[in-house]
């Protein structure tokens, strides 16, 4: 009798093991590649273009701010075929090993029992700690450990002119030291003596009265310590650490800040996190490679950068498509802060904030930022290892006066291995001689 109840609890054990697991392949299979419920609306059919006479049509699937830059004719989008976009094995079987593993920490600014992949899924409204977990996930969103940006150009325009009044190249990486998906080693780096997550370089090439211009910023492990950042000036050939109040400054006279860079740049701890809810908008999210760029000037290796369109070429040139997003709020918790919030659409599939609205102190619209995204498969050939969203442009809009600041980047996966003496201090004196 005792082998027959055994047996019994060998069978039932296994099909409640195998129960389990096909829940939990059907959980990431939404959570990364989510249902949409319009996906097949007429409306949103490839080639389709939303402009001032007909975005009312449209409003349902746009953020009201995107909407309204149409309404006024500031531009107008054209809707491309609907893809998923991958997600890398490594960063999906962590988030596998790790759901409902991950947990709040019991302060502020940490976690308990993360190791790799999406911290949190299956976020719900109801959950007064949606907000914190969004904002957690977008922190580890996946993007290679170890990428280079050998071109990537700043464009400052005045808006009301059409006018191009600077225009910055510059070189930047950026290097994951924990929670490694992409480079070998996997999971960590072992030369990190700060205990950092990652580290961000820019190195600005031209024009000559700024070259050499060199900014480094470190990002602790632990969210409770202070972010570290220094830039090197060329006008004074020395490095000079950058006081917290500085990062919300204009960056080198563009309209973005440093706190801006990767959607938010800044200590999680030190913004209050609301989670909006779920819902299904279009987003600037595309294959490289199926965009009509005949116009754009190519490269030695043939690729064209995308190109800027609308008032005063400010606005990505790229086909969007219908996505499912969160919307996420962040309010900082400082109340000298020069804003009093952020809005964000991110999309559920990357996590990658795309659509970012900012307001000033005062409650007031200010600024709008769009985030463009290539599928890795329709970019360049040595991305073929990327698996992810690859951002090939920025747009910093700043609607309350007429001007913004556009990027154009071509990220590519390190082809050597980067390291830690490449992100240090003695390394932009270095580069600065």
């Amino acid at each position: 009798m005792r082998g027959l109840w055994m047996a019994l609890l060998v069978i039932v054990g296994s099909v409640f093991t195998q129960y389990t697991y096909a829940e939990d392949q059907a959980a990431l299979t939404e959570e990364f590649t989510p249902t949409l419920q319009d996906g097949d609306n007429p409306l949103l059919t490839a080639g389709k273009s939303i402009n001032a006479d007909n975005v009312d049509e449209y409003a349902s699937w746009l953020d009201e701010t995107v909407a309204e830059s149409i309404r006024v004719g500031n531009f107008q989008v054209t809707l491309g075929p609907r893809q998923d976009f991958p997600i890398h094995p490594r960063y999906l079987e962590a988030t596998g090993d790790n759901l409902g593993v991950t947990e709040l920490g019991s302060e502020p600014g940490k976690l308990a029992h993360y190791s790799g992949g999406r911290p949190f899924t299956t976020l719900d409204e109801k959950d007064p700690q949606s907000g914190i977990k969004a904002a957690w996930n977008m922190r580890y969103t996946y993007a290679p450990d170890e990428t280079e940006t050998a071109h990537f150009i700043w464009r400052y325009r005045d808006m009301r002119k059409d006018k191009l009044e600077r225009t910055i190249s510059m070189y930047g990486a950026i290097l994951r030291y924990t929670h490694r998906h992409s480079h070998d080693p996997i999971p960590s780096l072992e030369d990190n003596p700060a205990d950092l997550y990652s580290a961000i370089y820019l190195r600005v090439s031209s024009p000559q009265d700024i070259r050499n211009t060199q900014l480094l910023i470190h990002r602790a492990e632990d969210d409770t310590e202070p972010e570290q950042a220094w830039m090197y000036l060329n006008t004074q050939r020395r490095v000079k650490r950058i006081a917290t109040g500085q990062k919300t400054d204009a960056f080198l006279g563009s309209d973005i800040m440093i706190e801006d860079f990767l959607g938010y740049n800044g200590r999680i701890v030190d913004m209050e996190w609301t989670y909006l809810g779920s819902d299904e908008l279009l987003l600037p999210m595309y294959g490289h490679n199926e965009l009509d760029l005949e116009q754009q000037e190519p490269d030695k290796a043939g690729y064209r950068d995308i190109a800027f369109a609308g008032k005063g070429h400010c606005f990505p040139e790229v086909t969007w498509q219908l996505r499912r997003v969160h919307r996420l709020e962040a309010v900082p918790k400082d109340p000298k802060h020069p804003l009093s919030r952020r809005h964000y659409i991110i999309d559920a599939g990357t996590f990658a904030p795309m659509v970012t609205r900012i307001y000033d102190r005062a409650g007031n619209l200010w600024k709008l930022g769009l985030a463009a995204a290539s599928h890795s498969g329709s970019h360049t050939p040595e991305n073929a290892g990327w698996q992810g969203a690859i951002t090939d442009g920025v747009s910093m809009v700043d609607l309350q006066a007429d001007h913004c600041t556009t990027l154009t980047i071509k990220s590519k996966m390190a082809a050597k291995p980067l390291r830690h003496k490449s992100f240090t201090t003695s390394y932009l004196r270095q580069m600065g001689r």
